[in-house]
């Protein structure tokens, strides 16, 4: 009965990412969003895909622990693993907040991460930030590191911002 289940899990994914194939077109997405593996997922599939299959894949959230700690994270999100890491001694005054330096550890901790979970370079990654783009850049990294099978949630978990400057348009 459980491999039935399933089986029956599986085939909606399936047949749930063929649709979404034909309706999303990754060429509409911002250049700080696209992948060099071309592999996306919204942040509905990746809930779906990782119900679907807890063991087989890593759900990384790449947010700095500020962002998880202040706005949330989600519920099947294996770890958290910042691409991105504030640097407090710094302030950005275009973006009006403090410097991000990339993580040096991050590939380090992935593989680590993936060596507990007794997974391989070609088995599912998915990585969320908080709109699409450090996941992107973090599977473009992971991708020429050799990873052959990342995702990117492209809408994020707060999603994009709308007119009115809201992060409420996806995600």
């Amino acid at each position: 009965m459980k491999k039935i289940v399933s089986l029956l899990v599986t085939l909606f994914f399936i047949s749930t990412s063929l649709l979404h194939a034909a309706s999303f077109d990754p060429s509409q997405l911002p250049a700080g969003k696209r992948t060099i593996a071309g592999k996306y997922l919204s942040a509905k599939e990746t809930y779906e895909m990782v119900v679907a299959n807890p063991k087989k894949v890593l759900f990384v959230d790449v947010r700095t622990p500020a962002e998880t700690r202040f706005v949330g994270i989600a519920d099947p999100v294996n770890l958290n693993i910042p691409y991105m890491l504030d640097d407090y001694s710094s302030w950005d005054r275009k973006k009006n907040r403090f410097q991000m330096n990339p993580n040096s550890a991050f590939a380090t901790k992935i593989a680590d991460a993936m060596a507990t979970h007794g997974l391989k370079k070609s088995d599912p990654v998915i990585l969320m930030c908080r709109s699409g783009d450090r996941s992107a850049a973090a599977a473009n990294l992971l991708t020429n590191a050799g990873y052959t099978n990342v995702y990117s949630v492209y809408d994020g978990f707060e999603g994009d911002m709308s007119k009115e400057g809201r992060r409420s348009v996806n995600g």
